[in-house]
């Protein structure tokens, strides 16, 4: 029984992935409102009856998704968040890369910009309770605010860059750019306690 409950999960993440990747490649070419069943089902190879097994419809799908995704991010961030510099943005970049149609989505100018935020936000909370710890500062400090928002905002840039230019540049590139930019800024944070 177990053996065809594992073969079973496996077949619905599957497609569950297969349905996430069309309704992000279909974000990239289109605005959310625009995008329908018919095209998600076409382009994930399913039927409809599939589609709404695990779907009400578009906007709980792209709901769904985005709460996935923001899990996952959280997870590894939580993961992450003690390692030096160049190892948390190997990391993060591994992820981005393997999941290449979801940041596609999250960068597009037809996505909604709740999921950048929150992507924004998942990253700044994690610097700044890193720096909390480091100058024994309360996470909500001011100064310890508007500079993890600087900081952020940097790293996420470069990652939209990167994403948005088709994932053109290697990773190491952009783990060495990400590392470095990152460490100066970390450096100047430290010389203002």
């Amino acid at each position: 029984m177990s053996e065809n409950t594992n073969t079973y999960d496996r077949r619905t993440m599957k497609t569950r992935k297969a349905i996430i990747d069309a309704l992000a490649d279909l974000l990239y070419e289109k605005e959310l409102h625009k995008v329908t069943v018919k095209e998600i089902t076409e382009k994930a190879d399913i039927n409809r009856g599939t589609f709404y097994k695990h779907y009400l419809d578009v906007y709980d799908l792209y709901d769904k998704a985005e709460q996935d995704i923001l899990v996952d991010l959280g997870m590894l961030v939580l993961q992450l968040e003690e390692l030096p510099s160049d190892q948390f943005f190997t990391h993060l970049v591994n992820y981005i890369d393997d999941n290449r149609a979801i940041f596609r989505m999250m960068f597009s100018p037809n996505s909604t910009s709740k999921l950048r935020d929150r992507f924004n936000r998942c990253l700044e909370g994690s610097f700044r309770q890193v720096e909390a710890e480091k100058k024994d500062k309360s996470a909500s400090d001011i100064t310890l605010r508007y500079q993890t928002n600087y900081r952020t905002r940097g790293c996420v840039a470069i990652i939209a860059l990167w994403v948005r230019g088709g994932f053109m540049e290697q990773k190491d590139f952009i783990v060495k750019m990400l590392s470095e930019l990152d460490s100066n800024t970390e450096k100047y944070i430290s010389k203002t306690k």
